[in-house]
């Protein structure tokens, strides 16, 4: 399916064509707080696509949704206008909305990561605001859930740029740091990739190697705080990462082969994953006392970051 038609889809349609891994978990949201959750999907999935031009005028509507965010409102945009009550009502923090768009307009242009300060800011703004975003859809109001919310969104976002290396570079975009594999073009990285002998094709190996390390120090921290929200998300968050983060121990299994294409879970790697994702309801007897501080080190001064002393 084009994704082109992604505004144009109903919420539990577009999370089942575009989201496979948080459908599969959504079952166990029950039905209003998975309707709520594919509803939060839709929007942030629309907005992605509006960033990579799959839909007309995409970049500029997304301009004028950040400034009617801005002005309350004021601007006019057929997105905005059909997602401001939901906004309203679960009290979606705007500054969060706008920071997940100004990450997704940095996507217009070629991506050149520099180092892993970028790396995890831009984590944040494409991803670990939608982390917040889902605390307030899932009903959560422990003020402590932020923190860790933010932590799993940065882990499902380093495991989707190891993922997709081959083709964001075919994009233009390079996500790996600079400071981590060398000032390496999106075109030479599609080009290596016809020789997997190349000594840079192993370079870019270790970059993923690295990304998946770093990675399951965010998932060790957000599932922890998985505690924090009522227990049916519990479950289902819990599912969603685990069977996220396989895709990342697939690519670790096949020696980081970058590219070889993308990794995908299969049905019986997600019945898997949902048994053990489950298990990890103990954890509610065990809420983390405190949030590891320096997992925020790189994000200071962005929307809904502790300052710590």
């Amino acid at each position: 399916m084009d994704k082109i038609e992604s505004e144009k889809l109903e919420p539990s349609a577009a999370l089942a064509t575009y989201g496979k891994s948080f459908n599969w978990a959504k079952k166990f949201l029950g039905k209003k707080m998975g309707a709520d959750a594919a509803t939060l999907y839709r929007f942030c999935r629309v907005l992605d696509d509006m960033a990579d031009g799959d839909i007309v005028n995409g970049p500029q509507r997304l301009f004028n949704i950040r400034d009617g965010l801005l002005k309350d409102y004021s601007t006019n945009d057929p997105l905005l206008d059909e997602f401001e009550f939901f906004i309203k009502s679960k009290k979606l923090p705007k500054l969060v909305i706008i920071s997940l768009i100004d990450g997704l307009l940095g996507d217009q242009e070629n991506v050149l990561i520099k180092n892993e300060f970028e790396l995890l800011r831009y984590c944040y703004r494409v991803a670990g605001t939608v982390g917040i975003l889902m605390c307030n859809v899932l009903n959560c109001d422990e003020s402590n859930a932020t923190d860790y919310a933010i932590d799993l969104g940065i882990a499902m976002q380093l495991t989707n740029i190891a993922r997709d290396i081959l083709e964001d570079a075919k994009m233009g975009r390079r996500y790996l740091p600079e400071s981590w594999v060398g000032d390496i073009s999106p075109k030479e990285i599609v080009q290596i990739s016809q020789k997997p002998q190349n000594e840079k094709v192993q370079n870019i190996c270790l970059g993923s190697e690295r990304l998946l390390e770093l990675a399951e120090k965010y998932y060790i921290s957000g599932l922890m705080g998985c505690s924090y929200l009522p227990i049916r998300a519990h479950i289902a968050i819990s599912i969603a990462a685990v069977v996220y983060r396989q895709i990342g121990i697939k690519i670790i299994n096949k020696k980081y082969q970058w590219f070889e294409g993308r990794e995908f879970t299969s049905i019986n790697e997600k019945i898997r994953c949902t048994i053990y994702g489950s298990t990890l309801l103990y954890k509610r007897l065990f809420k983390p006392a405190n949030h590891k501080k320096s997992l925020h080190d790189e994000l200071r001064g962005l929307p809904y970051v502790k300052k710590y002393i």
